[in-house]
């Protein structure tokens, strides 16, 4: 098994930590776009468009070919939405990490390495709404080193860091679609607190909900 070694960010580490950060998003596409195609009211609005249309012109043709260009629009629309969220982060915190991370109180900036590969990142910073909380953020593992134990560590970081500052829990939010993030968070711990849609337009169109966890430390 390869070697981890997780370490503070450096500033040569900035376009590796980038790219992680932008394929890790990038991979949340296809399972959103099938949960756009599994809400009710998106397929009761495609079901009203293909028999309104197969009344209308007495045709298969034309509704099978208005069904394919809403799906392709979907799966546009969620791409975009993916592409704007990762461009939005990666012209802020992402764009100057040391200073939005390592140079601010009580945040930091981790990545791991395998046999000298940067191949995971997580940071924590105060949380804005609930004062006694740091919160984990941008914890991203390349898909090649997967199943290693990477993120459990990356994790356990944080968690290690909030507690020698003497803050009462680490919180964190992720999405519905991600899955494997939740059943990580679960297994180390943290339990869910809120479930709610992200206030953009078409997240709320598409019943995108966010969900925010906390894990309690116990106190020396």
């Amino acid at each position: 098994m390869s070697s981890i070694k997780i370490r503070k960010y450096q500033e040569e580490d900035a376009e590796v930590v980038k790219e992680i950060f932008t394929m890790g998003m990038s991979e949340h596409v296809p399972s959103s776009f099938m949960h756009v195609l599994k809400q009710p009211l998106f397929q009761m609005a495609l079901m009203v468009m293909v028999c309104t249309l197969l009344m209308s012109s007495k045709s298969f043709l034309l509704p099978i070919l208005a069904a394919t260009l809403v799906l392709a629009a979907t799966r546009q629309l969620v791409t975009y939405m993916f592409n704007s969220y990762i461009d939005a982060c990666l012209k802020k915190d992402l764009s100057n990490i040391g200073e939005t991370y390592l140079k601010q109180k009580d945040s930091c900036f981790w990545v791991a390495e395998s046999d000298g590969r940067l191949v995971g990142t997580v940071a924590c910073l105060p949380n804005e709404n609930a004062p006694e909380c740091l919160e984990l953020k941008r914890l991203s593992v390349s898909h090649s080193h997967r199943g290693m134990g990477i993120a459990k560590a990356l994790c356990r970081t944080v968690a290690e860091f909030t507690q020698e500052r003497g803050y009462l829990a680490v919180m964190l939010f992720t999405s519905v679609v991600q899955t494997d993030a939740q059943k990580l968070y679960e297994r180390l711990g943290f339990v869910k607190i809120r479930e709610f849609v992200a206030p953009e337009p078409f997240a709320k169109v598409m019943n995108f909900t966010l969900l925010e966890y906390r894990l309690d430390l116990q106190r020396d």
